[in-house]
C-alpha cells in the first residue's frame, strides 16, 4: 500500500487555459469577410460617388443658386421660374402623354405575348426569336427603317393610299407621337415578354392544378392566381419601361433633330437645349423636379406591389 501511495501522481498546480468562445472566433471570420467584401466593393462605391451621387448633389446645389459663378442662394426662385416656363410645361405634358400611352402598351402587349407563347403552339421558339430581334438592331438602323416607313413618300402612305386616304407627313403632324410610340413598343416588347415568360414558369404548378380541378375557368386562373404571382414582375417591367420611356430622346433626336414637332418636344429636349445654352439653373431645377416625380411614382408602385404580396400570403 505504501508503494502504491508513493507511485501515485502528485497533483499539479498547472492552470488550464479556458477555450475562447465560439462566437468570438466567428465574429473574427465575419469581420475578415466583411473587410474583403468592402475592398471588392470599393471601386464600385468610388464610381457611384464620382459619377452619380456627387454630380447629383452639385445639381441640387445649382438649383438653389442664381448662377454657378455668383453662387448666391435664391431658394425656390428657380423652381418657380421653371414651372411658369411655357416650354417646360409643353415638354412635361408631352412626356406624360407619351409615357401614359407607351408604358401600358409595352407592359400589356408583352404580358399577352408571354401568355400566348407559354402554350404549346407551333414555331414557338421562332416567334420568341422574332420578338427579341429588335434588341439586336442598332439604333441608327432602326431610325433609318422608321424614316423609310414614315416618310412623306414612304411605305405607310403607300398603304393608306390603298384605302383612299391622302399622304401624311407623319413626323410633322399630330400623328408624330404615335410613330414614336410604335417605335418604343416594337423595341421593348420582346425583352418584357421574356421577363414575363420567366415569371410565368415560376408559378407553383400545384396551385394551378388545384384551381383546374376545382373547376376554375382560364380567366379566373389568370386573374386570381397568375396575375397575383406576377405582381413583382409587373412592377419591375413597368419600372424598366418607364425608365426607357424617358430615354426615347435619342430616337426622337435622330428622327427630328433638336426642335421637333410640338407633340414630340419632350423633357429631354428641354434639358438638352438648356444645357447647350449653359442655363444650368433651369436644367438643374428641371432635373430635381423630374427626380421627385420619379421617386413618387416608384413609391406608389412599390406600395401597390407590397399590398398584392400581402394578399397572396393571406
Amino acid at each position: 500500500m505504501k508503494d502504491r501511495a508513493m507511485k501515485s501522481p502528485a497533483p499539479t498546480d498547472a492552470v488550464v487555459k479556458p477555450r475562447k468562445p465560439r462566437h468570438n472566433r466567428l465574429s473574427k471570420i465575419q469581420r475578415a469577410e466583411r473587410f474583403t467584401v468592402g475592398w471588392f466593393l470599393l471601386p464600385s462605391l468610388i464610381g457611384m460617388l464620382t459619377f452619380y451621387i456627387v454630380p447629383f448633389i452639385v445639381v441640387i446645389f445649382y438649383s438653389f443658386v442664381d448662377s454657378p459663378i455668383n453662387k448666391e442662394f435664391v431658394f425656390f426662385e428657380n423652381f418657380t421660374r421653371i414651372l411658369k416656363n411655357s416650354a417646360f410645361q409643353d415638354a412635361c405634358a408631352n412626356t406624360i402623354r407619351f409615357s401614359l400611352t407607351a408604358v401600358p402598351l409595352a407592359v400589356i402587349l408583352s404580358l399577352l405575348l408571354a401568355i400566348v407563347l407559354e402554350r404549346n403552339i407551333p414555331y414557338k421558339s421562332n416567334l420568341r426569336t422574332i420578338f427579341l430581334s429588335p434588341m439586336l438592331v442598332p439604333v441608327a438602323s432602326i431610325i433609318l427603317i422608321w424614316q423609310v416607313v414614315f416618310h412623306y413618300n414612304g411605305v405607310a402612305n403607300e398603304i393608306i393610299a390603298l384605302f383612299g386616304a391622302g399622304p401624311i407627313d407623319w413626323l410633322k403632324s399630330d400623328y408624330s407621337q404615335l410613330v414614336v410610340v410604335l417605335l418604343f413598343v416594337w423595341k421593348n416588347v420582346g425583352y418584357n415578354m421574356i421577363l414575363f415568360m420567366a415569371a410565368l414558369s415560376n408559378i407553383p404548378r400545384d396551385v394551378l392544378e388545384v384551381a383546374t380541378l376545382e373547376g376554375a375557368s382560364s380567366w379566373q386562373i389568370f386573374y386570381k392566381i397568375k396575375l397575383r404571382y406576377l405582381s413583382s414582375s409587373i412592377l419591375f417591367v413597368t419600372l424598366m419601361s418607364l425608365i426607357n420611356s424617358f430615354k426615347i430622346f435619342r430616337e426622337v433626336y435622330l428622327l427630328t433633330g433638336k426642335y421637333p414637332y410640338d407633340s414630340l418636344y419632350l423633357l429631354q429636349h428641354f434639358m438638352n437645349n438648356n444645357f447647350l445654352s449653359l442655363d444650368y439653373q433651369k436644367l438643374s431645377a428641371a432635373a430635381v423636379l423630374m427626380t421627385i416625380v420619379m421617386i413618387v411614382i416608384i413609391g406608389v408602385l412599390f406600395l401597390a406591389d407590397n399590398k398584392i404580396e400581402e394578399d397572396i400570403e393571406e
